[in-house]
């Protein structure tokens, strides 16, 4: 019981939370099983673990696991019964650190951002509970990536909730630590604010960075009550720091009511592609893919999804909701038309769980993860 409790409590923990967590990770090994949030046997712990045998969390339960992989699995409903176990994204294991991956599902549970209706800090947790109904296929593309990429859940970024500039620089100092890994992050948010630190991060490394924003707002005005960070202004500090190459950033699904007649002026300023949400109405969006693909080339390329991009009645739970939006089928064509790209990182942002009781919202958010992982460089089509 008491290596059971241990186990529990460690994947409660934020990521770097502290050095009690990298003594968690050790005392259970938790971090590297290979078939979700299981607990190791204790009589496996002291041998290599790439055998996948691992011990049901309830006792007499005839549900272990071992598959052929020799990556992280999500475990099959087939075997372990969805509700088991401690909650991460797709019930992958948990790690401490990002060692060792080449791609990780980090939280950033931050909503101090939010303009309109608060919450978002809530959706890392509820996307995480709902991506259970998520398996390790892709039965409509035939991609496999948990049989090409190391994956795992690395939990959240502590974030200060009283303060947001802090929050950035912890977010920026996290980031910093996951791509100098090698590892691609796949971001739960938490609100739009998030993407401005985690960019100030990946530019570090890749240079200024190619970007395809699906929004209902373009996230460029300047300050709003005499703030200059918030989850309005990710994109205008990014361009002030130099952290896009504005020659290869488009804005998909832009639509709403604005505050000046031409609310999209600044984007086109930079040189951005803005697509709005009526140049979307009633079509396939392949097509604009195809050319956003050749925009982008071979450099580096971040993918961020606002979950209020799609209409309202697809989307509730968020915070500005805007009426007219994209289609859950035109969020799968934007992310699988960016495949081949190079892609070095992704997040999927503003969930606000509490405004949508049916857990749909969530729920396509934690699709549009996975979908983002099926499309990321090295993943094999079966």
């Amino acid at each position: 019981m008491r290596h059971l409790l241990w186990a529990g409590c460690f994947q409660l923990l934020p990521w770097r939370a502290g050095p009690c967590t990298r003594k968690l990770a050790v005392t259970t090994a938790v971090a590297t099983s290979h078939c979700g949030p299981w607990l190791l046997a204790p009589q496996a712990a002291s041998r290599s673990v790439s055998r996948g045998f691992l011990q049901p969390l309830i006792p007499g339960s005839r549900a272990p696991c071992r598959w052929g992989s020799q990556f992280n699995v999500p475990p099959s409903a087939l075997l372990v019964a969805r509700p088991v176990g401690v909650c991460s994204m797709m019930r992958l294991p948990v790690q401490a650190s990002a060692q060792g991956l080449d791609a990780a599902f980090v939280g950033v549970p931050l909503d101090t951002g939010t303009s309109n209706r608060p919450g978002a800090r809530f959706g890392p947790r509820q996307i995480r509970a709902e991506s259970a109904m998520v398996r390790r296929c892709n039965g409509s593309t035939g991609a496999a990536p948990f049989d090409s990429l190391r994956v795992a859940d690395i939990g959240d970024v502590n974030v200060n909730l009283y303060n947001l500039p802090d929050s950035c620089r912890l977010i920026r100092e996290a980031y910093r630590e996951i791509v100098a890994s090698g590892c691609v992050p796949l971001t739960l948010g938490g609100d739009h604010t998030i993407t401005y630190p985690i960019l100030q991060a990946l530019a570090a490394k890749h240079g200024p960075v190619g970007l395809v924003h699906v929004d209902a707002h373009t996230d460029t005005g300047d300050a709003a009550l005499g703030e200059k960070i918030y989850h309005g202004t990710p994109f205008r500090r990014c361009v002030e720091e130099g952290l896009l190459d504005c020659s290869r950033v488009v804005q998909i699904g832009i639509r709403g009511s604005s505050y000046d007649p031409d609310p999209h002026e600044y984007s086109r300023q930079q040189g951005f592609r803005v697509v709005p949400a009526e140049e979307c109405w009633m079509k396939s969006l392949e097509p604009l893919m195809g050319e956003v693909r050749a925009q982008m080339g071979d450099r580096p390329v971040y993918i961020s999804f606002d979950i209020d991009g799609l209409d309202p009645a697809y989307a509730p739970g968020t915070g500005t909701p805007e009426i007219a939006g994209l289609t859950p089928a035109q969020a799968l064509e934007i992310i699988r038309g960016c495949k081949g790209l190079n892609i070095v990182g992704c997040d999927l942002v503003e969930v606000a769980p509490m405004y949508d009781v049916s857990g749909n919202t969530a729920l396509l958010g934690a699709n549009l993860l996975f979908e983002m992982l099926c499309v990321l460089p090295g993943v094999r089509t079966l």
